[in-house]
């Protein structure tokens, strides 16, 4: 199945609008293996692009074959994506740490247009 993809609100709907998008363009091994993770990784992603990126936003779901599962979001602020370190009493800035711990691979993207960030998690 080839990647789907749609542009989310700017607002804080926007993780909502992502979690229902991903378990909608998952494949049927993908949502029985990996969507729970999936859905908690793209919602933090999408928060991020929401509080410190731009619009438009957009995620792309690409289930590549039976085994991977590809997850971009994309923004159009050309910042650097940067891990914090979270006070352990703080009720954010622990995004990317939960997608270098929970995917099997990550990264992100810059373009001339802004950045993405993307995550994998195998079957």
């Amino acid at each position: 199945m080839g990647p789907r993809q749609v542009v989310l609100p700017a607002d804080t709907t926007a993780p909502r609008a992502a979690r229902k998008f991903l378990a909608e363009a998952c494949c049927g091994s993908h949502v029985a293996e990996v969507v729970e993770e999936a859905q908690l990784l793209v919602s933090e992603l999408v928060t991020n692009a929401v509080r410190y990126g731009a619009p438009p936003i957009e995620l792309q779901v690409c289930c590549a074959g039976e085994d991977q599962l590809h997850i971009r979001v994309r923004d159009s602020d050309p910042g650097t994506p940067q891990p914090r370190d979270a006070d352990a009493d703080a009720e954010g800035g622990r995004g990317l740490l939960l997608v270098d711990v929970v995917s099997d691979d990550w990264g992100h993207e810059d373009d001339a247009d802004g950045k993405a960030v993307w995550f994998t998690l195998k079957v």
